[in-house]
């Protein structure tokens, strides 16, 4: 009788390293999420994963031998041929970390890595809002802006694996400065940090807001999240800052449109909670201002597996390389 095989997925985050173990249909047998610890080096991370997954193991009671291959996203820029992490910009001294070959020292089975948007585009693509679309573009909204393209069934790579980079389309000709060395990037603005950083440019500049009120006075205290509370409460300021936002992505968006020419955008990441709030705004700017051919054939979605994505989608990810 042939053993069952399973796989493992992991999804690490600046914040917590999710993790799962899938059986042969994509089912979760067992998840579980865990602070990264970042601060501590690119060794304790690497260890503590490392850990994670020998627990995991243990607790299900299953053996290297039944692991068919595991996949990790791994945010920033790549190298997935040779299992190189080559910068990771939210990672303290993440430079030249070969993922593969420490995980090649403790585990038998084939492991394979990729960028985290991506592992999180092949989550929804597969699993997800995006299942059934060969024309496909993700953004995660969080932190920063990222972006997977899946362009006539395939997903877009490029040169150097770093295809997709919409957070850095120049939107403003000298504008907010981004840490790619450039200035103006759409993630500069469309991010929480970018959303939260527009309300409170207009606080300095003498307008009111709800949020003053909620913060006591401090701006340092203000989050995307408020600012979508804020602006159910009716606050001004706030629904003037979301729909800014959302007009920015949409010009952003226009572009991917033109550009790409998918069946469906899907938005994911923890800004995406904002909802038709932010994706109203979204809808109308990209209506009025990308070509009406490919922009009335394409849908903006909200993404549906929420954070799921990446660890799924790592696995289907490392399952893919093996075919």
């Amino acid at each position: 009788m042939m053993m069952s095989k399973y796989m493992i997925g992991i999804d690490l985050g600046g914040t917590n390293i999710k993790s799962a173990i899938f059986n042969s249909a994509f089912q979760t047998l067992h998840e579980r999420s865990d602070p990264t610890e970042a601060a501590k080096g690119p060794d304790h991370v690497l260890n503590r994963m490392k850990e994670i997954i020998q627990q995991m193991l243990a607790d299900e009671g299953i053996d290297q031998a039944s692991i068919k291959c595991m996949g990790m996203g791994i945010p920033g820029l790549l190298d997935p041929e040779t299992g190189l992490s080559i910068f990771s910009p939210n990672f303290q001294g993440w430079e030249n970390i070969h993922v593969v070959d420490f995980m090649k020292r403790y585990f038998d089975f084939p492991v394979f890595i990729d960028n985290d948007v991506r592992v999180n585009l092949y989550g929804e693509w597969l699993f997800g809002a995006g299942v059934g679309y060969s024309n496909a573009v993700l953004i995660t909204l969080g932190t920063g802006l990222g972006s997977g393209i899946v362009n006539d069934g395939k997903v877009v790579y490029g040169t150097t694996s770093s295809a997709g980079e919409i957070g850095h389309m120049n939107m403003y000709r000298e504008g907010r400065p981004c840490r790619c060395g450039s200035s103006g990037c759409l993630g500069r603005y469309v991010s929480a940090i970018g959303m939260v950083r527009t309300l409170t440019e207009k606080l300095e500049e003498g307008r009111t807001s709800i949020l003053t009120e909620w913060t006591e006075n401090d701006p340092a205290a203000i989050t995307a999240r408020m600012i979508s509370d804020a602006y159910d409460q009716g606050d001004s300021l706030a629904i003037e800052v979301m729909h800014e936002t959302g007009g920015i992505l949409g010009f952003g968006l226009g572009n991917v449109i033109n550009l790409l020419n998918p069946e469906i955008i899907i938005v994911g990441g923890g800004m995406s909670a904002a909802g038709d709030r932010l994706l109203s705004p979204v809808r109308d700017t990209v209506a009025k201002h990308a070509l009406k051919l490919s922009s009335s054939a394409c849908k903006i979605e909200q993404a549906k597996l929420g954070g799921q994505a990446g660890m799924i989608g790592a696995a289907a990810y490392a399952n893919s390389k093996l075919s």
